[in-house]
């Protein structure tokens, strides 16, 4: 299969920089998987499982939070608010998050910074809890 030149990229480093088949992950509006020869194209990331095949055919899967996602000139560059690879989550970790936003959402009279702060929390748990 076709490959392309892509960089992962987050504040603490280089995640990913190789060739690769396919690149899917979830943008603010959808998901989206990227081919070579994509068009030039630009967009937000949301937040969600993500996953590369490599030029070996190896899938490896990810947990996605945020960024932004480029393909110009057939080089794709993701640059993620948070990138962790399948096998880096820590399975108790996120599930201990995901109580403790369990437990804060179900609180009465939740100011509502801390209601909208609670749901990114679990959203971000639920995204690690999934990915195994």
């Amino acid at each position: 299969m076709t490959t392309f030149h892509l960089t992962v990229v987050t504040p603490d480093g280089c995640a990913f920089d190789g060739q690769a088949e396919r690149i899917v992950c979830r943008a603010i509006d959808g998901d989206l998987a990227i081919l070579a020869k994509h068009g030039d194209y630009c967009t937000a990331l949301g937040m969600g499982e993500a996953h590369i095949v490599d030029a070996e055919g190896q899938r490896r899967r990810a947990a996605c939070m945020g960024g932004l996602l480029s393909v110009l000139d057939g080089e794709v560059r993701l640059v993620a608010t948070t990138w962790e690879w399948a096998e880096e989550i820590d399975q108790a970790r996120a599930e201990a998050s995901k109580k403790r936003a369990e437990e804060i959402l179900a609180q009465k009279n939740l100011a509502q910074r801390d209601y909208e702060l609670a749901q990114a929390r679990l959203k971000r748990a639920l995204v690690r809890t999934s990915i195994h």
